[in-house]
């Protein structure tokens, strides 16, 4: 079985092995895959954070022989310390030479201001880094949230230059000791049910469908109709929500759904909240 890892701040999974398909996920440096399938300039890759399929340019990740596979799943594996900011630059001691590490990137063996892959070390500034998972709570949320308000939508991004709905909330939990699959489809099936959102807290995620009634309000259970997960945020409290759809935005919610001042009605229908603690 071959494995591959990342060198590159971001690189693009797309659906097709050809440069025009459509981007599905994105990989971020340091993180592993598996290939499933060669072709032409290509591979299929398995990501083993997330389980993601899709296709990479060969030459945008580094094949690994099965020593450096072993070694490095161990130092991912004993691994906490994520990088905290939208953006920053960690400087190998190899080259001297800089590349930029979005929020969320993982960060192998990582001590004193400096991280390891593939026995090639790096130095990153320690105020960038968050050496354990928060806890989640709504303090700890708007810190992190406040720097990605406005990022743009870019579908199947998962980057502070342009990220997607799913995107956004898988990189945001992570640094909270969360791991969520890639998409608002999956994402809906981990956690546990919350009723209403009354009994909800910081850090819960909503679900959205794009079914065409109303449901006068109700949750899924009491609401007929297609509830196709379609959509998925992050809420601060009971009546605010982030999400990316446009953009990263603080919107209201209610047990309708959300509220857009900008569209001055609802533009997503509330199908589902799940705790992910």
């Amino acid at each position: 079985m071959s494995y591959a890892v990342v060198l590159h701040s971001v690189v693009p999974v797309r659906r097709e092995p050809r440069e025009g398909a459509e981007q599905d996920t994105q990989l971020l440096f340091g993180e592993l895959c598996r290939i499933i399938e060669t072709v032409p300039g290509w591979y299929k890759i398995h990501n083993e954070s997330d389980g993601a399929e899709g296709y990479v340019d060969a030459i945008m990740v580094s094949p690994m022989s099965d020593e450096e596979y072993t070694a490095y799943s161990a130092a991912l594996g004993r691994s906490t310390a994520r990088v905290m900011l939208p953006m920053t630059y960690a400087v190998s001691d190899n080259n001297g030479q800089t590349i930029p590490l979005t929020l969320g990137t993982l960060l192998p063996d990582y001590a004193n201001g400096q991280f390891q892959v593939l026995g090639v070390s790096f130095r990153i500034d320690s105020a960038a880094v968050a050496e354990q998972p928060m806890p989640l709570n709504q303090n700890n949320l708007m810190q992190v949230l406040r720097f990605m308000l406005n990022t743009p939508y870019l579908w199947g991004g998962k980057n502070a230059l342009g990220m997607d709905c799913s995107g956004m909330t898988q990189t945001v939990m992570s640094l909270f000791g969360i791991r969520l699959p890639r998409n608002a489809s999956q994402q809906v099936n981990c956690g546990e049910q919350v009723k209403s959102l009354s009994m909800a807290q910081p850090g819960d995620l909503v679900f959205f469908d794009h079914a065409d009634t109303d449901c006068n309000g109700s949750l899924p259970h009491n609401c007929s109709g297609d509830t196709r997960i379609t959509h998925v945020g992050l809420l601060l409290d009971s009546e605010r929500v982030i999400h990316c759809s446009g953009r990263v935005k603080l919107e209201h919610i209610d047990e309708r759904g959300i509220l857009s001042t900008e569209r001055q009605g609802y533009t997503h229908h509330l199908a589902a909240i799940k705790r992910m603690q």
